[in-house]
């Protein structure tokens, strides 16, 4: 008698016969012992060994693994609880040990970007969290919530609505930003140039908007005026400026230990002694993509992007899904950050898809300011454009493309996105094989388009040396044009074509190529500090047209259905990108002063 049955386990409950079962699969009767063999549908698994402990050490011990494994799975919270202590215990340990060091033995002042002084900086900010967190907010944060914040809320929501409150307040503000660049510039006029560049960018994205009548100022009005806050935080403030480029002289130590890895590859005389470009800069897209995916395995990521966008989306008004992905872009590239919002994509509105890919047009990933601090540019500037884009693009992107439908995304949260690795291990090794296609693609960028200028600048030297003019370039023709917008952001008019020439290449061609030339520049001394700082703010975005097609064909695949919406936008949000940059680019010409250049 022989039956067939899908499943061993339940096989052996209904059928009599046990000595012969048919596989589903292949259809051949096989022997009881052989049945291990074959799994749910027929597949073919591992056949189980029969074995059985002998001896009374082997059965101790399995007995006491078992009793162990049972205790830490009964006893989970308080182990935990316990681990935490002896680590926090180990840590305070470890600072109060520096500290005797430090006064015992150390006869220096105390900076916080170095020595003990970093290490007090980074407890500080570290157990600021910690408290915050798991006591503050776990504690008293419902009665805040109930006592505080709603009533708050519900106070400034009344007074909102009052239109004699709403315009002397905005009023108010105007005036209160007008003199305090009026005293701050009015050693330095030439600076103001940068806010005739910002209205005129402004003005543009009125004028172009796909629905002016629509547009939402409040939301605008909130992003541009925490960028302005950001510049006057991280550019004009002396000490914020400090921490800024204390934090980004970090960022560039801690990518430079990708180094030590490329030297071990490919050796000392590629990576440090000639520093070859394709061999010292870009392996270091290696070491930080590893690091990428292990803090997105753990979950880090998310919930840093998560919490940043709850922040900006409670200070602009816009839905969750729009602050996330525009935090989420400071730190990912434009089609890794649409995985924070992936679920939600086909639900979108066009406007919510808009800010997605503007937003991620006006950004770089972190993963790749390796590259361009390899070329020259200065690491504070990268990091502070990153930073001040996110509210930027909130900004320009409701004013170009304002929401006209009910939104189904206006949650209070999203379930953050979680790795499909199974270790942190796996995370890391799979974070590390994805840098060969950014680093292939990288390289294979800069040797197309510089070879595709090579060949333009040739055909048009050709050309212009047929009118007596040889020496006609792609940059010159890009400068010429480009020369009214620098201008307007604060460029110097003497560099007003150089400067030009790179936004040029950088529009056109991408931001590798001009980031090249830049450092080429900077090495000859062409560009002033001015010039290079304004150059640095513009040129830090994706928007070229490679760009464009990565992020379309990124959103498309995960969301079919927004195909033609997508494509519909695009161009728009190109613009857009490219318009957010120079509003970054015209703040911090408005607001660094000379005397701040190194």
């Amino acid at each position: 008698m022989t039956r067939s049955c899908m499943d061993v386990n339940e096989a052996r409950k209904v059928c009599k016969d046990r000595t012969k079962w048919r596989s589903l699969s292949t259809g051949d009767e096989v022997e009881m012992g052989e049945v291990e063999k074959y799994g749910k549908n027929g597949q073919i698994t591992h056949e189980y060994l029969d074995y059985e402990p002998s001896g009374w050490l082997e059965n101790t011990l399995t007995k006491l693994g078992g009793s162990t494994d049972s205790f830490i799975k009964e006893n989970g919270s308080a182990m935990k609880t316990i681990t935490l202590f002896v680590l926090n215990g180990i840590v305070i340990g470890y600072f109060f040990g520096c500290l005797y060091y430090y006064l015992s033995y150390i006869n220096e002042p105390l900076e916080l970007c170095h020595g003990f002084g970093s290490l007090i900086a980074f407890f500080t900010i570290v157990y600021f969290f910690i408290i915050y967190f798991c006591i503050v907010k776990r504690f008293f944060g419902d009665w805040f919530h109930r006592t505080v914040w709603v009533k708050v809320k519900a106070v400034w929501g009344k007074l909102w609505s009052v239109i004699v409150f709403r315009w002397c307040f905005c009023i108010a503000v105007l005036v209160a930003i007008g003199l305090y660049l009026y005293f701050d510039a009015r050693d330095d006029p030439g600076r103001l140039i940068s806010l005739l560049g910002l209205g005129i960018l402004l003005l543009l994205g009125f004028v172009f908007s796909a629905h002016p009548g629509r547009v939402n100022w409040s939301t605008v009005t909130a992003g541009l005026l925490i960028q302005f806050l950001f510049g006057v935080i991280f550019i004009r403030w002396t000490p914020g400026r400090a921490a800024l480029q204390c934090f980004s002289d970090k960022v560039a130590t801690f990518l430079s230990y990708g180094v030590d890895g490329a030297a071990f590859a490919f050796g000392d005389l590629l990576v440090r002694t000639e520093g070859v470009f394709a061999f010292s800069t870009l392996p270091v897209i290696f070491f930080f993509s590893m690091l990428v995916e292990i803090l997105f395995f753990w979950g880090a990521l998310q919930w840093f992007c998560l919490k940043l966008g709850q922040l900006l989306r409670a200070a602009t008004g816009t839905t969750v899904c729009e602050s996330v992905i525009a935090i989420g872009n400071v730190f990912l590239g434009m089609s890794e950050s649409v995985l924070l919002v992936k679920p939600y994509l086909a639900m979108l509105t066009p406007s919510e898809l808009f800010v997605v890919m503007s937003s991620g047009f006006a950004t770089v990933s972190g993963t790749i300011l390796a590259s361009y601090i390899g070329f020259g540019a200065e690491p504070a500037h990268l990091v502070t454009a990153s930073v001040m884009s996110a509210p930027a693009a909130i900004c320009y992107a409701k004013l170009m493309m304002p929401e006209t439908r009910r939104s189904l995304t206006t949650v209070d949260n999203i379930q953050p996105v979680v790795s499909q690795d199974q270790s942190a291990l796996s995370a890391a090794t799979r974070g590390a094989t994805n840098g060969i296609s950014l680093i292939l693609n990288i390289v294979a960028n800069i040797i197309a388009f510089v070879a595709f200028i090579a060949f333009v600048n040739g055909v048009l030297g050709y050309c212009g040396g047929l009118l007596g003019n040889p020496d006609i370039n792609l940059e010159f023709i890009l400068g010429k044009v480009f020369i009214p917008l620098c201008w307007v952001m604060g460029v110097p008019w003497e560099e007003c074509e150089l400067v030009g020439s790179l936004i040029g290449l950088k529009t056109i061609v991408n931001e590798f190529v001009a980031y090249q030339r830049m450092g080429e520049m900077k090495a000859q001394g062409l560009l002033s500090p001015r010039a290079e700082l304004i150059a640095t703010y513009s040129l830090c975005g994706f928007t070229n047209p490679g760009s464009a097609g990565i992020m379309i064909g990124a959103i498309a695949a995960i969301a079919p259905t927004q195909r033609e919406t997508l494509s519909s936008i695009a161009l728009r949000a190109f613009f857009a990108g490219c318009g957010i940059c120079f509003m970054t680019a015209c703040i911090a010409g408005l607001l660094m002063p000379d005397d701040a250049f190194g």
